[in-house]
């Protein structure tokens, strides 16, 4: 068995983390891990300069997203891994997403200021990320900055969530196109989370699709809820994949190495990307 381990989900400030590039490779070395993976948000902005802050430690560093989808409403977050990130079907959908995320935050913006919050432009949310992946945590983040709520969650509850006053939804795309970007595009496409997704029940369909992993491995699982997705992979014949969803300060539950896998399932994504079709 490997002694060498990998963090396949790890955030920057290119999406909705705080953490730099730098400080994600800082970090990981810190964890002893030999292999990380960065899954920002429907962007791939960070990996160019993930790959070289990596490079003088020997970290490998493999291309990874975190593409946004739904079914019948529920989020449904789908993870690719070892594609083509300079062209092809991805590349070109995430251009779209991006503008697509800028359109839906100057309607969020226009909403609250119908509702008296004026003290918020597009380029305040924008000063938050280095790319165009803007989200409702940045504009949650000035809601609270400037006093307008109490918490992060109030701002989602009052303004926020879905079917708040000032929602809007994303760009809209299935589960199922979703994993047929990833596959297009040389990838391998992973379900996100499903301990959190709670859609067991759509995993039998998504693997016909050409979905090739499950993320068992999330931080603060029970072991026997690991071990249920460990089975279900074994079941459908799907690559194993984990990671600490770390997002810097955003996210204080989690850090870089707090959940992981040995490096075999990397080679094991490889392996998958390499024989599909």
């Amino acid at each position: 068995m490997s002694d060498r381990f990998a963090d396949l989900h790890i955030h920057t400030f290119y999406s909705d983390s705080t953490a730099s590039p730098a400080e994600v490779v800082d970090e990981a070395m810190r964890a002893g891990l030999a292999c990380i993976a960065i899954a920002d948000h429907d962007t791939v902005a960070a990996l160019p300069d993930t790959r070289t802050a990596a490079a003088p430690h020997g970290l490998e560093v493999i291309a990874g997203v975190e593409l946004s989808s739904d079914f019948n409403g529920k989020d449904i977050h789908i993870l690719g891994y070892c594609f083509d990130n300079a062209s092809g079907p991805l590349a070109l959908r995430l251009k779209e997403m991006q503008e697509g995320r800028m359109a839906r935050m100057r309607k969020m913006i226009a909403r609250l200021g119908e509702l008296g919050i004026t003290d918020i432009s597009q380029e305040d949310v924008a000063g938050l990320t280095h790319s165009d992946s803007v989200g409702r945590l940045h504009l949650a983040k000035l809601l609270l900055e400037r006093g307008h709520v109490r918490s992060l969650e109030q701002a989602f509850t009052r303004y926020l969530a879905e079917g708040a006053c000032a929602y809007f939804p994303k760009l809209r795309q299935t589960p199922f196109e979703a994993v047929k970007l990833i596959r297009d595009s040389g990838g391998v496409a992973v379900m996100a989370h499903p301990v959190l997704t709670q859609r067991d029940d759509l995993i039998p369909a998504l693997v016909k699709a050409g979905l090739g992993g499950l993320e068992a491995y999330y931080p603060n699982c029970l072991m026997e809820t690991v071990n249920r997705y460990l089975a279900m992979a074994a079941a459908h014949d799907l690559v194993v994949t984990g990671g600490s969803d770390a997002h810097g300060a955003s996210k204080t539950n989690t850090f870089i190495g707090k959940a992981y896998v040995p490096y075999h399932w990397v080679e094991a994504l490889k392996r998958r990307a390499g024989r599909q079709p």
